[in-house]
């Protein structure tokens, strides 16, 4: 496998989700990987596998107004198909996975084992989700937001607005 060396002498990492929509956890991740590696690309993953309540481009957009603040350090790019080679490609020397229970190691470790025999150049690092994100998931928040409930400090204000848009209740009729 061809690994890209655009970059000599920086340490890139990728961090990949569907970020369907990116919360505070999600923003931990890539500020403690900030910390290791010169570089953070976000891989914003096409799963044909999930359903998502976000488009792409909005899932896009609400991810670059997120990461804005960290640029040139932190990139945002589609990718579909093997993390591993989309990491190669990138000249990636690690993919970056946030843990928040012993329960997500599993199958992360899977990840990482498979990963590791398509290219034994890419590492994975884990990064434990900080306490205060840690019982937070995109799809949580999702159900938090559909029924109403406050996701103030779950996720950035543009996102609390996507989300209150997306799930607009349309005004109850006039009582007579």
């Amino acid at each position: 496998m061809t690994h890209d060396t655009t970059a000599p002498g920086q340490r890139i990492a990728v961090y990949p989700g569907t970020f369907d929509p990116v919360t505070n956890g999600h923003l931990d991740i890539i500020q403690r990987a900030l910390r290791l590696f010169d570089q953070v690309i976000v891989a914003l993953a096409i799963n044909p596998g999930k359903t998502p309540l976000f488009s792409l481009a909005e899932r896009r957009e609400m991810l670059q107004a997120s990461v804005a603040a960290y640029a040139p350090h932190v990139l945002v790019e589609d990718t579909e198909g093997l993390l591993v080679n989309f990491a190669a490609r990138r000249g990636a020397a690690a993919i970056v996975r946030g843990l928040r229970a012993l329960s997500d190691f599993d199958y992360e470790f899977q990840l990482a084992l498979m990963n590791r025999k398509l290219d034994r150049h890419i590492d994975t690092v884990y990064l434990m989700t900080g306490l205060r994100w840690i019982y937070i998931s995109s799809s949580i928040v999702k159900d938090v937001a559909r029924h109403g409930g406050d996701v103030q400090d779950l996720v950035p204000s543009h996102v609390q607005r996507a989300l209150r848009d997306k799930f607009a209740q349309p005004p109850l009729p006039a009582v007579p």
